[in-house]
């Protein structure tokens, strides 16, 4: 019988990608890499990914304070706190913050596996800065291609 994992507020790995604070909830190492999960703290008047499409996992997201912009394709979407989006393997989609307040939400990835996409473009950022040909370049790494 497998342990329950419980991971208390404030703990987990601590991922920083310029403003962007990712906690790392359930990196797949305890779930045969079946899902892992992260809480995602972006600043207010925070730009996001290029939009892109996954090709191997699917993508959720609750919203728990503040308000996201997603685009998905030509339509844009406000969502906010108690709001839930999918983006299921295919689906073109991007977010930002470009509202006032800080935003946070909960985060998964079926399989687990896309976690290390975070980690990797944390090194880049680190060694680099931000351009969004490096962050396409990790992107292409994790079956992740610009829309």
């Amino acid at each position: 019988m497998a342990d329950l994992n419980f991971v208390g507020l404030g703990a987990g790995e601590i991922i920083q990608i310029g403003p962007v604070q990712i906690r790392v909830l359930e990196d797949g190492s305890r779930t045969d890499n079946r899902i892992s999960a992260v809480e995602v703290t972006i600043p207010a008047r925070t730009p996001g990914p290029p939009q892109h499409v996954h090709r191997m996992h699917d993508e959720t997201f609750l919203i728990t304070r503040g308000a996201l912009r997603f685009v998905v394709g030509e339509t844009v979407l406000d969502a906010r706190a108690g709001d839930y989006v999918v983006a299921p393997v295919g689906a073109k989609h991007t977010f930002a913050n470009p509202f006032d307040e800080p935003a946070v939400m909960f985060n998964s990835f079926t399989p687990a596996y896309y976690i290390n996409y975070f980690r990797d473009v944390a090194r880049l950022v680190a060694a680099e800065g931000f351009s969004a040909e490096g962050i396409l370049r990790v992107m292409a790494r994790y079956a992740t291609e610009p829309a």
